[in-house]
């Protein structure tokens, strides 16, 4: 009687497990990653944004120092330039708390980590590895929300360990690398994988413009902006994201260095990166917006508004415009004609193909640099 009870029970029981992993586990494909862009124009985090400092310069990527001899020795080197940033933002009369990595690039203070970890904040404090809290102005705080980058500036009395920023393009699949950051929201941790893929394009899933690192070292919620370094202690990229699912295991992505450094560049002597400007904003067809707007095609970009005075304004673009090619290269994703956007020269003058109803327009715009973010 017990084994005839064990033969049926048991196959109703695994269905069930099977259903609640699929239902539960396995809903949120993509953890801890910014937004994809809509448009191209350049987002800000609220304030008035000013340059950190206008005569910084980049480090040289000359390539690997010598390997440490091992991975302690790395965390050793590393720890101390690592800091945890708590966010606030208040809505509604509540506080919502939030959290990410950072990690010191000038010993003057500033520090990389990730928009999306700053970018809706109302406060943010830094808490260093000496378990100093310190708060950050936040007219400090520079964001470029395309490439998920943002830079930040505490004040302190004495120079701040800065850790070295390495070469990426030197990276080689196999490299072992180590993952610092305030995983969790725990404190600083430091996770341990190999690199593998380098340059890495994720497009759509991420919106992500700049070229990935995938690692199988852990990366998980608050490790986000913080460094990965390489055997030498250099940090040959930004912790991003990762995949979340059932059956998957141990790919997650980093922002490469050789990408980010200019931006990053650009962030601390602007307050916000330049860019060729269009003046519109994006979003891609779906099958949803050809049969709500009775459009002629089922494939391109629609233009969800155009900014008064911009090119597309002046080349006569109107909001519900679907564009289908861009310079002479077919569109069919929000994500490609921002990229064809800024891949072309301030000052170009472009080729739009685009359907108005059922009428098929060819256009011609002059990209302008993009204006400063609006406080």
């Amino acid at each position: 009687m017990r084994m005839r009870l064990r033969r049926v029970f048991l196959p109703i029981i695994l269905s069930a497990l099977v259903l609640f992993l699929v239902s539960g586990a396995g809903c949120d494909l993509f953890s801890d990653s910014g937004e994809p862009a809509q448009d191209d124009t350049t987002p800000s985090n609220g304030e008035d944004t000013t340059a950190i400092d206008p005569g910084w310069q980049a480090p040289l990527l000359d390539g690997q120092s010598s390997p440490l001899p091992s991975i302690t020795d790395v965390v050793a080197v590393v720890k101390p330039s690592v800091v945890a940033i708590t966010t606030e933002m208040v809505s509604y009369g509540f506080t919502t708390e939030g959290g990410g990595s950072g990690w010191i690039i000038d010993e003057s203070g500033i520090i990389v980590t990730n928009a999306h970890v700053v970018s809706e904040a109302d406060s943010i404090t830094v808490t260093l590895d000496d378990g100093r809290v310190i708060p950050v102005d936040m007219s400090t705080v520079a964001i470029d929300a395309q490439t998920d980058l943002a830079v930040l500036k505490v004040d302190v009395d004495e120079p701040l360990p800065a850790v070295a920023v390495g070469d990426s393009t030197r990276l080689n699949i196999g490299d072992w690398v180590v993952a610092i950051g305030n995983s969790l929201g725990f404190g600083t941790r430091a996770t341990v994988g190999i690199v593998s893929q380098n340059d890495v394009k994720i497009g759509d899933e991420l919106g992500q413009p700049l070229k990935l690192i995938e690692t199988d070292a852990a990366i998980n919620p608050g490790n986000s902006g913080g460094p990965l370094v390489n055997m030498a202690g250099e940090v040959i990229g930004i912790n991003e994201a990762k995949i979340q699912d059932v059956g998957v295991e141990g790919v997650g992505w980093a922002i490469a260095s050789a990408d980010a450094l200019p931006i990053i560049q650009e962030l601390i002597n602007n307050g916000y990166v330049v860019r060729p400007w269009l003046g519109v904003g994006t979003e891609t067809v779906t099958p949803t917006h050809v049969f709500w707007y009775r459009l002629a095609v089922d494939e391109g970009v629609r233009i969800t508004y155009v900014t008064p005075g911009s090119p597309a304004d002046t080349a006569g673009l109107k909001a519900g415009d679907v564009v289908v090619a861009f310079m002479g290269i077919d569109v069919t994703t929000d994500y490609q004609m921002v990229r064809g956007i800024h891949t072309a020269e301030i000052g170009q003058t472009v080729e739009i193909v685009y359907w108005r109803g059922n009428s098929r327009y060819t256009t011609q715009a002059t990209l302008i640099e993009s204006p400063p973010p609006q406080g």
